[in-house]
């Protein structure tokens, strides 16, 4: 069964490093009431998140920068173990 999804679209700005440190707040700010959900339903393993770009055609998450400050696709991943259940 499909089940409905919480999608966020929030500017950030365009400051690189600023929409990060933005994105990271927002980011730990949801998680505590996704782990809240996660306690009630044992369905609820975690959440994904990435932070785009307009101008970029892809799906890359600024989040996510290699050693060569190149970004990849990859959504990051919040989990909530056992404990959370």
């Amino acid at each position: 069964m499909s089940e409905y999804r919480l999608h966020i679209d929030i500017p950030l700005g365009t400051s690189e490093p600023e929409a990060v440190r933005i994105a990271q707040h927002l980011i730990s700010s949801i998680a505590v009431h996704v782990q809240h959900r996660a306690r009630l339903d044992p369905e609820v393993k975690g959440m994904n998140y990435r932070l785009g770009h307009d101008e970029d055609r892809q799906k890359s998450n600024y989040m996510m920068l290699d050693n060569e400050g190149h970004v990849n696709n990859k959504k990051c991943r919040l989990t909530f173990g056992e404990s959370a259940v």
